[in-house]
């Protein structure tokens, strides 16, 4: 593609913490071996006995696992709040600037209609997301 993707004048996000991200279908979120870490030291457990109970293997990746509905082990199903907001994975802080929501002005739509922080809010520039979209591919 010749020259800035279609985004290049940036877009607006600002989170709700409504949840919607992190619930509906089954997904992964993907976490690496820092990541575990950081979150088994805010939920004050060691990385053992974190892994077993909030980490599942999905060929040599991890993911962390999900409540049977699809939501996140993490989202408080009363608040619909991350209970561990402050730890949480790179894939949960660079939302929504992944490739996939990224790809075209379609799957910003779709991703618009779905989160209610996508589209509205702060505008963050062409270099913002790209910062946010090379941190971790999704």
């Amino acid at each position: 593609m010749a020259g800035k993707p279609w985004y290049k004048d940036g877009l607006r996000f600002e989170c709700t913490q409504c949840g919607a991200c992190c619930s509906g279908e089954p997904g992964y979120v993907w976490v690496n071996d820092d990541e575990i870490a950081a979150l088994a030291e805010h939920m004050q457990m060691t990385i053992d006995d974190f892994e077993h109970k909030f980490v599942r293997n999905v060929g040599a990746a991890k993911s962390l696992v999900e409540y049977s509905d699809g939501d996140c082990i993490f989202l408080d199903p009363d608040t619909r709040g991350c209970s561990v907001y402050e730890a949480r994975p790179i894939q949960c802080r660079t939302w929504p600037f992944w490739d996939s929501t990224l790809e075209d002005k379609a799957a910003w739509k779709e991703t618009c209609d779905v989160c209610p922080g996508s589209g509205v809010g702060k505008l963050y520039n062409f270099k913002q997301i790209e910062a946010r979209r090379k941190e971790k591919s999704v």
